[in-house]
């Protein structure tokens, strides 16, 4: 059954259009174009006819082929005609996509080359008020024709025409108690509201400024509704949207008059008195939900100052600066406002601020994910009623309060006009900046021209939440900043990483260690077991005990031949102390003995007179003898001698310069000899340190120190004297032509003092009879040898 054309019929402020339903068709080669009507006359095309010639492209939106379904909300011009007496006006379409694999087509055309078919289902109307029960119903087709597999089968299509228009007929979509009632298309409020929080305020006050507002997101259905429901929060502004398909169109304020009655009873006879909607779509104004690029040049256009359109393509947020004053990136949450003037007038103020809070706090409190369109509580605040009262009551607060600044710029001479209960300017409340800004719109002109000027004395011109900041608002605010950092699911995911690491770190060092201790009892059983082979082997050849005790005591190896080499050092340190005392005793006899070969100059034997003038008594002969047996007492002890070498080790020695200033000495002769047993010999300090290395004890030397009870110089070298106090404390062997050297150990000095010392004291006391002639005796003995 074929309808007649859609006839418009005139009504209280828009013109009643029969819905048609169209099919959408991308082509591999073509691109999208639309392939049939529903609800024309055969061989009409609507698209040519009324220049819709961007249609296809509002259907089939940029990214439709990554999801399974989709859905584009739309508006389209229909030009004035003059013979019918149609005026020009905005019809609003919404289409869903689907796309399916062509392999599972029942019948293939040749035309379909691609491996999927995607096509879209076309719904155009004169309002989008019932688009949200409209959408449901579409959606059900839309599956059903692709549920077929056969796209040349569009009855189901036919059918779905032929049910809007005879609902259209009995008017059931249009009756006057319709137009009335709000039907919402959108996003939930509640969601909206939790998602922007306070910035949904800042986003309703840039759509009175009027700006070119862009909205950009990959869905396109979130991206479209989440328009509508900014406009929705305008009261009655979604059933007046004649105007919103073209910058030309203005035929909302040509039919507009102002109201002569009020009902206070009757709300929408209260909102037409009051001035709302408020027309932010009129001349000059476009909407465009879903804008493709194909329509940039309408924007850009001289005539078209301001708009609300979306976008999915992302090459329009290269461009914002060109296309945009605001911008709303919908799937990064962020609103850049890109104009300074425009940044100024959005800002909230204190009692802004508060009222949304209020809101947001409310919606937060009864949030439901299982169902976020409904308060957890199923009661009125927090629902979506409850939201859009407070929105209405704000924007009636503003009206009023506007007036009411404009009342008071007119009469500031006049105190007998202003209101009484009214403390300052009202209007202060809601952003000066804003106020000024939104003075010099078109929608307040239209507003301003079309109202009473005392709309204040129907609504107290007062903001809902007046008065200054108070700390219920800093503690509000400061719940909902932390709320916004999430501070608790950060921590939460925080602490569960720091546990998943700490776990993986737990297990790797726990890993670590095992195969540390499983490879230390590993080489700890191959050394075993390579022990035991060797042992093994060897005990085979005969010689294994021998190379396992060498293999086990090689630590004690090491200790024997430490100390192997320091008996060997102990050993030839006593051995040159022996082979010193030997050369000492043998020179020594010769001194005493007779003359030597080597000493020509030198008498070996003192005479008594020597004796007498050096000392008294038989001190000397007695003291000679203790020396001789200390002598041999020392060339037997080799711990002594060990002693004496670290002695020389600790004594300086003299470089070859000092030992080169040394002066050269007479060879000693028997006068001399007597001499320094006469003279004084001058006897070292106690712990003083000889400049230059001790030589061996010559028969000189013996003499000076029996004498003196010490030596006071070392000489190094042959014919090298050091002279004392009057005598020589040195002495140097005259015939050595091999200079050996050796040490004399403090300790034996100080042996010597100390026997010196007994030797005095035994001089001092008084020996008796038998002792001294025992004394005298022996000391003729020695001399007689």
């Amino acid at each position: 059954m074929s309808l007649p054309p859609a006839t418009p019929t005139t009504g209280a402020h828009r013109q009643h259009f029969v819905p048609l339903v169209s099919v959408v068709d991308f082509h591999h080669a073509r691109g999208p174009e639309v392939e049939k009507w529903f609800g024309v006359e055969d061989g009409s095309d609507p698209a040519a006819e009324y220049d819709w010639g961007l249609l296809p492209f509002m259907a089939l939106s940029d990214g439709a082929h990554a999801l399974t379904e989709d859905f584009s909300y739309f508006t389209l011009l229909r030009p004035a005609i003059e013979s019918e007496g149609k005026p020009a006006t905005s019809l609003f379409g919404i289409s869903c996509t689907r796309q399916m694999d062509a392999s599972q087509l029942l019948n293939r055309p040749p035309e379909v080359t691609r491996s999927t078919v995607q096509k879209a289902v076309v719904v155009i109307a004169d309002s989008p008020q019932y688009f949200g029960m409209l959408r449901e119903r579409l959606s059900v087709v839309t599956k059903a024709w692709f549920a077929q597999r056969e796209f040349t089968d569009t009855e189901i299509l036919k059918r779905f025409q032929e049910s809007l228009a005879e609902e259209k007929e009995r008017d059931m979509l249009a009756r006057a108690e319709d137009e009335d009632r709000d039907q919402f298309l959108g996003l939930s409020l509640r969601e909206m509201v939790r998602e922007f929080r306070w910035q949904t305020l800042v986003l309703l006050k840039c759509c009175l400024l009027q700006p070119k507002m862009l909205f950009f997101g990959t869905r396109c259905e979130r991206l479209c509704l989440t328009q509508f429901s900014l406009v929705s929060l305008i009261p009655g502004l979604l059933r007046n949207l004649q105007d919103s398909a073209g910058p030309e169109l203005n035929n909302y304020e040509k039919n507009l008059q102002q109201p002569t009655s009020l009902r206070t009873s009757d709300r929408n006879s209260l909102l037409a008195y009051m001035g709302l909607p408020l027309q932010v779509f009129g001349k000059g104004s476009l909407f465009g939900p879903y804008t493709p690029l194909q329509q940039l040049d309408i924007l850009a256009d001289f005539g078209t100052k301001s708009y609300i359109v979306g976008s999915t393509n992302s090459l329009l947020l290269q461009q914002k600066d060109r296309y945009s004053d605001i911008l709303i990136n919908l799937d990064e949450d962020t609103i850049n406002i890109t104009s300074t003037s425009l940044k100024a007038a959005l800002q909230l103020s204190t009692p802004d601020r508060r009222w949304m809070d209020f809101i947001t706090q409310n919606v937060n409190d009864t949030w439901d994910e299982a169902n976020p369109s409904r308060p957890k509580t199923m009661g009125y605040v927090g629902s979506e009623e409850f939201i859009r009262v407070q929105f209405e009551e704000y924007l009636l607060s503003l009206i009023s309060s506007v007036k009411y600044h404009n009342h008071l710029a007119k009469h500031a001479n006049n105190p007998r006009m202003l209101l009484p209960y009214i403390e300052g300017d009202p209007s202060q409340d809601f952003n000066p900046d804003f106020v000024e800004a939104w003075s010099r719109t078109e929608n307040y002109r239209i507003w301003d021209s079309h109202t009473d000027s005392h709309l204040f004395d129907i609504v107290e011109p007062k903001h809902p939440c007046a008065g200054g900041l108070s700390i219920d608002d800093v503690q509000r605010r400061i719940t909902q900043q932390v709320a916004d950092m999430h501070l608790d699911e950060k921590f939460a995911q925080g602490k569960e990483a720091l546990g998943r690491n700490l776990a993986a770190g737990r297990e790797k060092a726990s890993n670590i260690f095992n195969k540390l201790y499983a490879d230390m009892e590993a080489l700890r059983e191959a050394q075993r077991k390579k022990a035991e082979e060797a042992r093994r082997e060897q005990e085979k050849n005969g010689s294994g005990s021998d190379s396992d005790q060498a293999a086990t005591t090689k630590p004690a190896s090491t200790h024997s031949t430490t100390t192997t080499t320091t008996q060997s050092v102990g050993s030839k340190a006593g051995a040159f102390v022996n082979s010193w005392a030997t050369w000492a005793g043998e020179k020594r006899r010769k001194a005493w003995g007779g003359s030597s070969s080597g000493d020509n100059n030198t008498s070996t034997t003192p005479t008594a007179g020597s004796r007498d003038s050096t000392s008294s008594g038989g001190g000397w002969g007695s003291g000679w003898g203790k020396n001789k047996n200390r002598m041999s007492q020392m060339s037997t002890n080799s711990t002594d001698a060990m002693l004496a070498e670290k002695d020389r080790e600790k004594e300086p020695v003299v470089s070859r310069e000092e030992y080169g200033k040394v002066p050269e000495q007479q060879p000693l002769n028997r006068s001399s000899v007597g001499s320094s047993l006469g003279g004084s010999i001058q006897e070292e300090p106690a712990g003083a340190t000889s400049p230059i290395k001790r030589r061996p004890l010559s028969q000189e030397s013996a003499i000076a120190e029996e004498e003196g009870g010490g030596i006071d110089g070392v000489v190094i070298g042959e014919k090298t004297p050091v002279v004392g106090n009057g005598g020589i404390n040195g002495n140097g062997n005259g015939n050595a032509d091999v200079i050996r050297e050796t040490v004399v150990t403090k300790e034996v000095v100080r042996e010597e003092e100390e026997e010196e010392e007994e030797g005095k004291e035994k001089q001092k006391t008084p020996l008796p009879a038998a002792v001294a002639a025992a004394e005298a005796a022996k000391a003729r003995d020695v001399w007689g040898n």
